[in-house]
């Protein structure tokens, strides 16, 4: 008994000197450098590999994970659980790795004497080490699509390793898409609840061939649909083994806008409105609606919470360069970029068109993914008349939009970001659609703040 002890002291000591460690780089880089969302720590677990245990001891975690959508979804779950609940920590950087997620928990202190809640955004591959340590009460499921194939292989894999974390807390809700066939598959233990588009019909659809999971995941026979949203997305069966959407517990009902700034939509009744485009983003307005139902925010309280202005790094991000308004958008996959595509395509005013392209760990090293992006019908909407290209794989990304179509004459090669930013006022547009990969991005705002556009971090 007295040995237990002892190493248990032991242990606590570890992780206080690692926390303490990770705190003081965090204030450092943060005070002076205007960062440290990973590096802290990455130092407090050099120091103790188990420090997340300790540090996040006293809150209840939601897990948000999945291809696309992880970190405005996030933001959206804080948003609706600041209606009820008073102390809410997250990681609203996107850094949602080990030594990320750390981090988050070493720059929020803990202020209350009750239970916090920490809402996480979480890469799909450590979802597995975070739940060993945090015990998650529940589990956010956004969707899976083929993503940085060097990373994580094809989806099956990648759900895999999703599966793996889950199974680490057997009585964690997980609240999943119920339109992606993939979180309906397997048997799980845990207490479910799933969201999606409400679906009538008795259409039989099927989706394009190229589609990702477009065999059933039981039997491997081509799905058919009532309903398709997007990509394998919808009201799914099989006709050949029976297998098909489960039951939903929260629904959208009605779609009565969809802008490339804006949408205003029904979820159980209650109408909601939200200040950022895209049919992907009702989609994470709908996730963090469930989350909000099984935590016992009301409708009225959830409608109030995402009714906001506030962007998200890289989420439809509005920068003023000039007289130009840029529009920010993280893509790093075929599915995220053509729900893009189709999402600028509503715009009723002229605009031009960039791409930023970079091949780092971050980003996928493999660019080949830009190939099954919809270019083509951009540029046959006449929608844009402007083009420009730049980041570290501009070689690629000029080649692709010069196959969409895309005039000699109407394309800007831009490799420096720094020319990318100078050109930008030089368009005869004034809305500005800048396309870009999450390494891109991060360069691309830092050069913004050292012009003065925007705050340097976060």
């Amino acid at each position: 008994m007295r040995g237990r002890l002892i190493t248990a002291t032991k242990h606590s000591a570890k992780a206080e000197t690692a926390a303490l460690a990770g705190r003081g780089a965090y204030w450092f880089l943060h005070t002076f450098l205007k960062g440290g969302s990973s590096l802290p720590g990455k130092i407090a677990s050099r120091i103790d590999p188990d420090v997340l245990s300790q540090l996040g001891q006293d809150y209840d975690v939601i897990v948000v994970t999945g291809t696309n959508g992880k970190t405005l979804t996030t933001n959206l779950v804080v948003k609706v659980l600041r209606q009820k609940y008073d102390e809410i920590l997250t990681n609203p950087t996107g850094s949602n790795m080990m030594q990320g997620i750390i981090t988050a928990f070493l720059a929020q202190p803990k202020k209350g004497h009750g239970r916090g809640i920490a809402v996480l955004e979480v890469d799909e591959a450590n979802v597995a080490p975070v739940a060993k340590y945090l015990h998650p009460k529940a589990f956010v499921l956004t969707n899976i699509f083929r993503d940085q194939m060097d990373r994580y292989g094809e989806f099956y894999t990648t759900y895999q390793k999703i599966l793996d974390g889950i199974a680490l807390a057997p009585d964690a809700l997980v609240i999943a898409n119920g339109d992606a066939p993939i979180f309906s598959s397997r048997e799980l233990v845990n207490p479910k609840a799933y969201f999606g588009f409400q679906s009538e019909g008795t259409d039989d659809l099927v989706a394009p061939p190229n589609t990702d999971g477009v065999l059933c995941p039981v039997c491997n026979h081509i799905l058919h649909y009532h309903l398709i949203t997007y990509s394998n997305l919808g009201d799914f069966f099989c006709p050949n083994c029976g297998f098909s959407r489960p039951e939903l517990t929260n629904t959208v009902t009605n779609v009565e806008e969809m802008l490339p700034t804006s949408s205003k939509f029904t979820i159980d009744g209650q109408a909601f409105s939200l200040q950022i485009g895209g049919l992907y983003n009702i989609y994470n307005a709908l996730a963090a609606y469930a989350v909000g139902a099984a935590f016992d925010v009301s409708p009225t309280q959830m409608a109030e919470a995402l009714t906001y202005d506030e962007k998200v790094f890289g989420r439809q991000e509005v920068v003023q360069v000039g007289d130009k308004a840029v529009t920010l958008i993280l893509v790093k996959n075929p599915v995220g970029l053509n729900q893009v595509l189709d999402m600028i395509q509503n715009e009723t005013e002229p605009f031009a068109f960039g791409t930023l392209l970079n091949a780092n760990y971050a980003d996928g090293i493999d660019t080949s993914w830009i190939w099954d992006g919809n270019f083509e019908e951009l540029v046959q909407s006449h929608k844009a008349s402007s083009y420009l290209v730049g980041g570290e794989r501009y070689q690629d990304i000029a080649y692709r939009l010069k196959v969409a179509g895309v005039p000699d004459d109407q394309l800007q090669v831009q490799p420096d970001l720094g020319k990318v930013i100078d050109a930008l006022p030089q368009f005869k547009e004034k809305k500005v659609y800048l396309l870009a990969t999450y390494t891109a991005i991060l360069q691309l705002r830092k050069k913004l703040a050292e012009g003065g556009y925007l705050k340097a971090g976060f």
